[in-house]
């Protein structure tokens, strides 16, 4: 999907270093303020092969998809779905790699264009994102582009993550269709 500047695609094979070089040459101080641990990231070669391995699945057996976020024809960042339920509902992440990029608004139609993905590909019924409370950007896109706000708690996310609040969004598919 295309949108003047913007525009989504799904992630390739040839995505991969672009999608690890953002993990691995973000600061350690960006990685903390998005609620990750740098010491906690897997090993690299690691990290390769089981995003590797995702793009040989069926939708069905996936675990992790990811599509592409384009600026003016360039790659500059992506949103994946993990802990992906076929059929019911997954966990998306949002990351804008270039903060020449961030608080301009892309973030919101990138997020649009993505939600069609999700839904139609995995045949969910929900989304469900949970950004690190204190990360404001992806909190205040989730919330403008319709998503409900269902609680606050404390929890580690995921293997690459501190304890850290978190702010759960949630987004049904009778909700995406009344956006369309």
């Amino acid at each position: 999907m295309t949108s003047n500047h913007i525009s989504v695609r799904e992630a390739t094979i040839q995505d991969i270093p672009l999608i690890l070089d953002y993990w691995y040459s973000s600061s350690p101080d960006y990685l903390k303020a998005m609620g990750a641990d740098v010491k906690k990231l897997p090993p690299k070669a690691d990290f390769y092969k089981m995003l590797e391995k995702q793009f040989s699945l069926p939708f069905k057996e996936k675990k992790n998809y990811a599509l592409i976020w384009e600026v003016n024809g360039e790659p500059a960042g992506h949103t994946n779905i993990n802990q992906i339920h076929y059929g019911h509902q997954a966990n998306m992440h949002l990351h804008l790699w270039h903060s020449a990029d961030r608080h301009k608004g892309f973030g919101l139609e990138l997020l649009k264009f993505s939600l069609s993905f999700f839904f139609s590909s995995f045949q969910l019924d929900k989304l469900i994102c949970e950004p690190y409370a204190l990360n404001l950007p992806p909190n205040k896109v989730l919330e403008k582009v319709g998503f409900n706000f269902i609680r606050k708690y404390t929890t580690t996310p995921n293997n690459f993550t501190f304890e850290q609040e978190v702010n759960r969004w949630e987004l049904s598919k009778e909700q995406f269709i009344k956006m369309l």
